[in-house]
């Protein structure tokens, strides 16, 4: 296992680690200062784009094109961070707040400066409250002392920063449903065009990134582009945080480069499953991923390696479970999540949410038969695509990629019994 130093999570470790003064004397702000006094908005968007960031948040969409869909010549701009995290078995913001939250607001400073936006805002869940006491208090500090503001470090860039505390839900991670919510409104996802580039927060041009996207750029500006590009591979560089939790002896967040096999996290960070149990199968990317069976775990963890295999990397939320778990058993508490987290918009997710989990209820339980295996493929075909926001399409991501590799537990338990509750009977 080759060694690899900590970029984002490297001030985890050090006492008051959140405090501005332990953030300026790792270096913290020289970024924000170099921008400012010796490059033009224009160059730090170029060195953003050379460095071939791609956004943290699941998509992986080029950071530096993203923000370069935004007028020019528009007269006020928005940044809206993405801080909402309400993925299930997905903590690495959360870490990374706790620990460091000056970076994460050096970053929003970067990208504002870089793109004339005057006014960002952190959407952060309600339920998270000590990091949104660590942002206001990093807000408040940086303020202080001339990084929030007016006039910033003397020089004619200005930028507000604002912790909007949001209400607790996951449809809040779709970046039109968190706009809403920030305006006031229900949220649920906005029909698309106009896109947030054009018609954003407040009807005015907007970029939205996550909160692991931000934190890579202060790095990228401070050291270049040709040094993030040296870390993980070229379609997709750079670090990135994965959370393994589940039967692993040590689970946690880890900081590895952009494309870590999957293997060597769970064998080599996270020690491997516990119980000397064998491995049943593995979440790459968090609830709305495909299932990946132990035979596929040498795949690299990054966007496109993933994909390749059926599955994404999400925000890098992996589950891993042993051969005791049960395949449909899961699936039915992810669909159970689905449907209390479908904002009800669309009629094919707000219906098709329900009937996933009412046949796998039955199927868990032992009540179901083949029918209800029909009907949970049938459903979950028209949930891909037919929906305003990606929830139709994650709700039905697992259950179709479970039924194509576990097509034996499906039929098991459409004849009433769980193959794997028989094994440990036997055993």
């Amino acid at each position: 296992m080759t060694v690899f130093e900590p970029v984002l999570l490297r001030r985890r470790g050090l006492d008051r680690s959140f405090d501005l003064d332990v953030y300026e004397r790792s270096g913290g702000y020289r970024a924000l200062r170099k921008a400012l006094t010796s490059l033009s908005p224009q160059e730090v968007m170029d060195e953003v784009s050379a460095s071939g960031l791609r956004g943290r948040g699941g998509a992986g969409f080029p950071t530096g094109r993203k923000w370069s869909f935004i007028p020019t010549d528009a007269p006020v701009k928005y940044l809206a961070v993405n801080a909402d995290e309400s993925e299930p078995g997905t903590f690495n913001n959360r870490v990374f707040i706790d620990a460091d939250p000056h970076a994460l607001l050096e970053g929003i400073l970067l990208c504002c400066y870089a793109v004339g936006i005057g006014a960002a805002y952190i959407y952060i869940r309600g339920e998270n409250l000590a990091g949104a006491r660590a942002l206001e208090r990093a807000v408040a500090q940086a303020r202080a002392r001339g990084y929030v503001g007016g006039k910033i470090l003397g020089t004619a860039f200005s930028c507000e920063v604002h912790v909007f505390r949001g209400a607790g839900a996951y449809i809040c991670g779709e970046e039109t449903a968190l706009l809403e919510s920030i305006e006031g409104r229900r949220p649920q996802p906005r029909s698309r065009p106009p896109f947030p580039a054009v018609v954003g927060l407040f009807g005015r041009p907007t970029v939205i990134n996550n909160v692991e996207t931000l934190a890579c750029v202060p790095d990228i500006v401070d050291r270049g582009a040709a040094w993030f590009k040296t870390i993980g591979p070229e379609a997709a560089p750079g670090p990135k945080i994965y959370c393994l939790s589940g039967h692993v002896r040590r689970p946690g967040v880890y900081e590895q480069p952009m494309g870590t096999p999957l293997r060597e996290l769970i064998e080599e960070h996270a020690g491997g499953i516990r119980g000397g149990r064998r491995i049943g199968f593995v979440i790459p990317g968090a609830a709305a991923s495909t299932a990946l069976v132990e035979s596929e775990l040498d795949v690299p963890m990054d966007y496109d390696s993933l994909r390749k295999v059926g599955t994404e990397l999400g925000a890098g939320g992996i589950a891993v479970m042993d051969e005791t778990v049960c395949i449909v058993e899961t699936l039915e508490r992810f669909a159970r999540f689905f449907r209390h987290e479908s904002c009800g918009k669309c009629v094919p997710c707000r219906e098709g949410t329900v009937w996933q989990h009412l046949v796998l209820e039955r199927l868990a339980s032992g009540t179901g038969d083949t029918r209800d295996v029909e009907v949970l493929r049938d459903v979950s075909q028209q949930l891909v695509g037919r929906t305003l926001c990606a929830l139709g399409a994650f709700a039905a991501a697992p259950q179709l990629g479970a039924l194509r590799k576990f097509p034996e537990h499906f039929a098991a338990h459409a004849a009433g019994r769980c193959p794997l509750r028989e094994a440990m009977t036997l055993a």
